[in-house]
């Protein structure tokens, strides 16, 4: 459905070259709900904004349904971009006209007739639950409900490709779940492809299929969700799992550790994805390898319908019970992360 192939965009600023994308190659699937998460400044915003050619790119190509998009002319681009939907954070609606307004905009454009408009935009009130706010104002509305607009407005010409940028960033987390459920419901109704972006993991969680992290104008990772929170390979994808996780050991606590305990300890970080959040780990631990555990932290959460749990343990014992230990968490699909050991 879409492809990036070697995608860069440089901006001359006050005589200076800045690369905001470098080398950036995607392919995300039809139907699919694509994330792309990074840091303020990592070029995630450049990065959305040439998928409609907002932003034009400094080199490479974006294929859409089979169009390169770079190679368009103005007027072909036009036409194509009724295709490409796009919400933004801060909504971007009209104050002059009412919901029933903001939301029949893009169809006035498109040349629809009024009836036919009327039609549809009543579909769209239904669908984004705003029939009863048809005839207010923008200023008259929430936060939740002004995004709700703006979701309708940008599916007005069934487009095969909705943008996302930042959208839940300026609401509450309760609206923003709400947000979430209502894109999760129009991906499966009409078969949009969405690609999303946030610095936000809790949303890449609750939505995406797969994620890009982006870092300084690069690609530093990309997989299926459940793999970048289960194995994030590099540090940036680290950080941001941790957003999620709320748990990180202190420094005072490692240092701690790495003094008072001898050769016969370790402190771990465990990982369980799926079936491995039900295996009795602890219990099996202390009886099969004769170890004393102590429990430092725990929580089980879910990335979508797959639960996900992470559990901080010290383990003291003879140092080959620990390495056979170690072999049978490994054996049982759980992540470690070695925090401090006897030989730190």
């Amino acid at each position: 459905m879409i492809e990036v192939r070697n995608l860069k965009k440089v901006y001359s600023v006050t005589g200076k070259s800045i690369v905001a994308l470098d080398n950036i190659n995607i392919t995300i699937a039809k139907g699919e709900i694509f994330g792309v998460i990074g840091s303020s400044g990592a070029g995630k915003s450049t990065l959305i904004r040439c998928f409609n050619m907002l932003e034009t790119p400094t080199s490479g190509d974006i294929i859409i349904d089979g169009n390169n998009i770079t190679k368009l002319s103005p007027a072909q681009l036009r036409e194509k971009r009724r295709e490409i939907g796009m919400i933004f954070q801060h909504f971007n609606l009209l104050s002059s006209r009412t919901v029933r307004g903001n939301i029949a905009y893009p169809l006035e454009l498109s040349g629809m007739k009024k009836d036919a408009i009327n039609n549809r935009v009543n579909e769209l009130l239904e669908l984004v639950g705003l029939t009863n706010q048809a005839d207010a104002y923008p200023a008259q509305l929430s936060g939740g409900q002004k995004q709700r607009v703006g979701i309708a407005r940008a599916i007005a010409n069934n487009p095969k490709v909705l943008l996302c940028d930042e959208a839940t960033s300026a609401l509450d987390p309760k609206t923003t779940l709400s947000i979430l459920d209502l894109l999760k419901d129009i991906n499966k109704r009409l078969g949009l492809t969405m690609i999303l972006i946030t610095h936000e993991m809790e949303v890449i969680k609750n939505i995406c299929d797969r994620v890009a992290v982006i870092d300084d104008g690069n690609i530093a990772e990309v997989g299926p969700v459940v793999q970048v929170f289960s194995q994030p390979k590099t540090l940036i994808a680290h950080e941001f799992v941790k957003q999620v996780t709320n748990f990180e050991v202190p420094e005072s606590l490692l240092q701690q550790f790495s003094e008072k305990y001898t050769d016969n300890y370790k402190l771990l970080q465990l990982s369980f994805l799926g079936e491995s959040t039900g295996t009795p780990v602890i219990s099996d631990l202390i009886k099969k390898f004769n170890l004393s555990i102590t429990i430092l932290h725990g929580q089980i959460d879910r990335i979508q319908s797959i639960p996900y749990g992470t559990l901080v343990i010290t383990i003291e014992g003879e140092r080959e019970n620990l390495t056979q230990a170690i072999q049978y968490l490994t054996d049982n699909d759980i992540r470690i992360e070695v925090l401090a050991d006897g030989h730190q």
